[in-house]
């Protein structure tokens, strides 16, 4: 056991009496308190636990075996026998195996196979401060368990950073213990400004400075592989005499293990890491943080459906633990490779990853535990919305649900510890005899790329390089020896759960690419006409190829990965695919539409993959429905005018609407535009069967459809009360124009035309005075008004002074009551 006590032993006493009374209780200790492997250990003696395991989670592989490692030690024992772990394709756990550390993901298989958690006393959810979506979904299982199942399961949800308090009211106020940790002094250095240059070489430098100054080993945070590399490389030309070491989730466990303890001849150490060396690990020897500020994370986009590697800020409470790993051992230096200013604006705490995932997974674990309404159980926080239906339509498009519900073939790709579309993926390749090629393919899409960036999208290139490898050929493209090792790891899993052998000969493109579009059918891209870059997704988005890629000018590709892009994505990973390979897993679509440009209906039956057509035959039939909706929907976008009106059949609307607004106790219909839009299916549907292109609208009968409308006692009376002209005193009959607003018609008249007409003409049975526009011999306006008497008695004679002059061949009485109206100039003798 431990020679000196740590920190988690002063909290014991409360988290033991704690554990004794509650369900589920949350403990909060900084990193180095002992949480991890001192406190697991000191459960197993607990009454409540007497003949019962313990599960512990841990977000990481390397973390869960280096735990399970030192718990072992402490015992005295092997990994295996009191303290074993299990994390993907392996298993370090014997008969007399009590504690289990498990990464994530397994709990959520053992839940499936066994919900009632039976012989376990206790999970403890490590790191949970992480807040990873194995760990949320985990726990919101485990809780139901209890619920439903095991009122004498515990829970303990341990956690560095977290606020607790907060986690306590989110769990229903369960009991906080909280643990103070012995962390010693660590010296904070930051740049004066951001830097500029290359984050590699920024990092190098600072690691020059710290060997110079401080005695110990680095430990040196960078956001993902691609940047250890190359760190290591720089490092080991500028010190050989250093032991330059890495470490990151994909490196074997000897690897792992070089670069947590210390060097066996005493050389100086210096360790490159991801965030996985933030918690749970202790690194012997290490003195000296250099933190670059970046983590590289994959984010979710629910719009496009894509995932996206982005490299971002640290949060705050991420920054706090990088540093607190130069204090573990002793007093430490921290060197931040950023501003002051920059740290101000640092996030407090990561965003829990339910957030931003892709929720596949997820939501076929939950549908396989019998959830139908995601938000029944209860989340610490629930996913969102958006995600959680992208997530539901591409399990429908692989087959794993169908309407809602989930599929003996949904069932099937639980079996399998991958993502849904490899799980996919795999299972096809048996029934297409392609294992062998499924299990290299697999394999490449879960692991970092090992061809360097500029070596273009084309999949193949990495099976060759992979085969090359392995047959101990020369040729591997480019390719990352230690990466293929990696791939080829993971193939020979993939393989052994095929019961296939490898193949190392040069493999098709297009069964590769087949493969592609089983797991990615929502990714399957069509060249666009003329454009060898850019592509159409099946799943409806644009994407395009590196400009000098040599996949360009394939007519069909199937992606695998992708940025999702602001407008276009770019395609980083893909193979050819045939058409024709696709057709069984294409679908019949009777498609009826309009085609805006040419002006003509469209009508031809489509074998889909997503949105993308295979190949298309015109329909010989359009059904009635189809075309009256597609129809009605070109009338609605480019509006009513796109029928035959006339400037009178726009009048007779005019009127009928005007009686509708002057009548109201009276049946007059609604024949507005925004009326005949919205009904057009009802009044125009009968008669659109003849149409097929842009001009068969304008041979409608649209004056005899209108009339429908109008029953026949109202169609008599209309044009007694809204005649569409009046006659004036000087024998002229003139229009009368109507207002769909029910205002009042105007009749436009020159002024000697009326001369004695004292009172103003009236329509509607005379209950609607017209609205007079009274015009100068030059048919110009001169006054309007519906007061005719008070025009004659007050206005005219100012009319008169101002217009008889410049009209001077046309009559201009003084007394316009008792003159004769007139359509003609004066006659020549006056």
């Amino acid at each position: 056991m431990l020679a000196e006590p740590l920190p988690i032993h002063e909290a014991l006493p409360d988290l033991k009496k704690a554990l004794a009374h509650h369900p589920t209780v949350i403990l909060q200790a900084p990193p180095g308190a002992g949480k991890s492997t001192v406190l697991p250990l000191e459960l197993l003696n607990e009454p409540w636990l007497v003949g019962r395991k313990i599960l512990m989670l841990e977000p990481r592989r390397l973390a869960a075996r280096a735990v399970a490692a030192r718990m072992a030690a402490l015992l005295g024992e092997e990994v295996g026998q009191t303290v074993g772990y299990r994390v993907r394709f392996e298993n370090r756990v014997g008969r007399q195996t009590r504690l289990e550390v498990l990464t994530e993901g397994i709990l959520t298989r053992r839940l499936q196979h066994d919900p009632s958690l039976e012989g376990v006393g206790v999970v403890i959810f490590d790191e949970f401060h992480e807040r990873s979506l194995q760990a949320d979904l985990g726990l919101a299982l485990t809780r139901e368990v209890q619920g439903a199942l095991r009122e004498d399961l515990r829970l303990l949800v341990m956690s560095a950073t977290l606020d607790g308090e907060s986690l306590s009211r989110a769990l229903g106020d369960v009991p906080l213990v909280t643990a103070q940790g012995r962390q010693y002094p660590v010296e904070l250095h930051y740049l004066a400004r951001d830097p500029q240059g290359h984050l590699t070489a920024t990092a190098a430098g600072a690691v020059a400075r710290a060997l110079e100054r401080h005695e110990g080993d680095v430990l040196v945070f960078l956001p993902g592989v691609g940047e250890i590399l190359r760190s290591e490389k720089l490092l080991k030309e500028r010190h050989p005499e250093l032991r330059v070491l890495t470490l990151y989730g994909d490196l074997p466990l000897s690897a792992q293990q070089e670069a947590i303890l210390p060097d066996p001849v005493g050389r100086r150490k210096v360790v490159l890491a991801t965030s996985v060396a933030e918690t749970s690990l202790t690194i012997e020897g290490v003195r000296v943080v250099v933190d670059s500020g970046f983590s590289r994370l994959p984010r979710f986009d629910a719009h496009s459906g894509l995932t996206r590697l982005e490299t971002v800020r640290v949060t705050r409470d991420s920054a706090d633990q990088r540093a607190g790993r130069a204090g573990r051992l002793g007093p430490g230096v921290c060197y931040r490779l950023w501003s002051p200013a920059t740290q101000a604006t640092l996030l407090p705490q990561r965003r829990p990853e339910i957030l931003e995932a892709d929720l596949a997974s997820l939501v076929l674990e939950l549908a396989q535990w019998g959830v139908r309404d995601v938000y029944a159980l209860n989340w610490v926080t629930p996913p969102p919305a958006g995600a959680v239906r992208q997530a539901r339509a591409l399990l429908e498009e692989l087959g794993a649900f169908q309407g809602g519900t989930l599929t003996e073939r949904g069932r099937q790709m639980l079996e399998w510890p991958t993502h849904p579309r490899l799980a996919h993926l795999l299972i096809e390749s048996q029934r297409l005899g392609l294992e062998a090629l499924a299990a290299d393919v697999a394999a490449l899409l879960e692991e970092r790329d090992p061809l360097p960036r500029e070596s273009g999208a084309d999949l193949t290139l990495r099976v060759v390089a992979l085969r090359n490898w392995r047959a101990r050929r020369g040729d591997l493209q480019g390719a990352d020896p230690g990466a293929l090792a990696r791939i080829e790891r993971l193939s020979q899993q993939w393989r052994g759960r095929l019961g296939v052998h490898a193949l190392d000969e040069v493999p098709d493109p297009y069964a590769i690419g087949l493969l592609l579009a089983l797991a990615y059918p929502d990714r399957v891209a069509r060249m666009r006409a003329g454009e060898p870059q850019r592509y159409r997704l099946s799943g409806g988005r644009g994407v395009r190829l590196a400009d000098d890629d040599p996949l360009q000018g394939q007519p069909w590709l199937a992606a695998a990965h992708l940025d999702a892009g602001s407008e276009e994505g770019r395609v980083f990973l893909a193979a050819p695919v045939r058409p024709e390979d696709l057709e069984p897993y294409a679908r019949s679509v009777e498609v009826v539409g309009w085609d805006a440009r040419a002006g003509v209906l469209l009508a031809q039956r489509e074998r889909r993959i997503g949105e993308v057509a295979l190949w298309v035959e015109p329909l010989e039939r359009i059904p009635s429905e189809e075309r009256l909706r597609v129809l009605c929907q070109v009338v609605r976008s480019e509006g009513l005018d796109v029928l035959p009106w006339t400037e009178n059949l726009r009048q007779w609307q005019a009127r009928v609407l005007s009686l509708r607004a002057w009548r109201p106790e009276e049946a007059w219909p609604d024949i507005s535009d925004g009326y005949l839009l919205e009904t057009l299916e009802d009044w125009l549907g009968p008669w659109l069967g003849a149409v097929s292109k842009q001009e068969d609208f304008s041979r409608l009968d649209l004056v005899g459809i209108l009339a429908g409308f109008l029953p026949w006692p109202l169609s008599t009376r209309l044009d007694e009360l809204a005649p569409t002209r009046l006659t004036v005193p000087s024998g002229s009959s003139i229009k009368l124009r109507y207002s769909p607003d029910g205002s009042p018609p105007v009749l436009a008249v020159r002024i000697q035309e009326i001369f004695g007409l004292a009172d103003t003409p009236r329509v509607n049975e005379g209950r609607t005075p017209v609205l007079l526009h009274l015009l100068s011999p030059g048919y110009r306006p001169v006054q309007v008004t519906q007061d005719l008497k008070s025009f004659w008695a007050n206005t005219y004679p100012e009319i008169r002074k101002e217009l008889r002059g410049r009209y001077n061949k046309h009559p201009w009485p003084e007394d316009p009551w008792n003159a004769q109206p007139t359509r003609k100039a004066k006659p020549r003798s006056q």
